[in-house]
């Protein structure tokens, strides 16, 4: 069985044994090696007795959901930033650190299948990227406009969600249990880089920049490269982990859950490319 590497798709109610293979429905079971098990208790829709198989549609429509109270909490975000600069630091604050808090919880608590968990975690993320939008696109550029730049940066990260998908669906990267290994690897090694990088910063390490990871240099533009490349290739694992868990049969509430993996990920994503323009627009 494939693992992803984003924490919360692994928490998702799976089936025992192997997946359905792509292209194959629930009839085809058997034929894979496992039996379907009924689902787990909290799974079970009460006034129907069942639980409905996850679809698609289901997917898509709560990522929808999800993404749409993101961006309209960042858009509000960032013109109470532009009104009053000294709501960016509490806004970045808040937003990041309480978006982080119900990821964990959502992951570790497994509730990553709540309607109310996942879109709080939109509504602190919007209110996280909204300042830090303003931020990045107009205190740390000066020379380019502040609605292009983060319009570059929502095309470029459309466009990368948009190619893996299709590089998904054609099959020209196969994600197999090494190719998996590879970039939870990477993902570990990108995180303890930031956190050390974090922790030279707070004790004024090299004039506070710490690694230089974050200071606009060749090596900050060369990290912000490998985080899209990482987050691009994490898409690829997180379509194969939804796809895997629609044609194992998982109950729809588990879309809530897709819902909030591909988020997180859409959310690095975004991130990074902002930084990356605003390093190669920066004076």
């Amino acid at each position: 069985m494939r693992e992803t590497s984003n924490p919360v798709f692994r928490s998702l109610p799976k089936q025992r044994g192997g997946y359905a293979q792509f292209g194959s429905g629930a009839g085809a079971a058997t034929q894979y090696g496992y039996q379907a098990d009924p689902y787990p208790a909290p799974y079970v829709d009460q006034r129907a007795g069942v639980a409905r198989p996850l679809t698609i549609d289901d997917v898509v429509t709560k990522t929808g959901i999800t993404l749409a109270v993101l961006s309209a909490v960042a858009v509000v975000s960032y013109f109470m930033v532009a009104s009053n600069l000294a709501l960016a630091m509490p806004f970045t604050f808040i937003g990041g650190f309480g978006g982080l808090a119900l990821v964990l919880i959502a992951t570790f608590g497994r509730k990553q299948d709540s309607p109310a968990i996942v879109l709080t975690y939109a509504a602190l993320e919007g209110l996280f990227l909204g300042a830090i939008s303003f931020v990045l696109a107009n205190l740390s550029v000066s020379t380019t406009n502040a609605g292009v730049l983060i319009g570059q940066a929502v095309l470029g990260t459309i466009g990368v969600f948009a190619g893996m998908l299709v590089v998904y669906k054609t099959g020209a990267i196969r994600v197999t249990p090494k190719f998996t290994r590879m970039i939870v690897a990477g993902l570990f090694g990108v995180l303890a880089l930031m956190l050390g990088n974090a922790l030279l910063a707070m004790f004024h390490v090299n004039g506070g920049e710490g690694l230089g990871l974050r200071s606009g240099g060749p090596l900050a533009i060369i990290f912000s490269l490998v985080c899209i490349g990482l987050a691009a290739f994490s898409f690829l694992i997180d379509f194969d982990a939804a796809d895997q868990m629609i044609r194992a049969g998982a109950p729809e509430k588990a879309a809530w859950g897709i819902a909030l993996g591909l988020t997180v990920t859409l959310v690095w994503l975004y991130i990074e490319i902002l930084r990356l323009l605003s390093y190669l627009q920066s004076d």
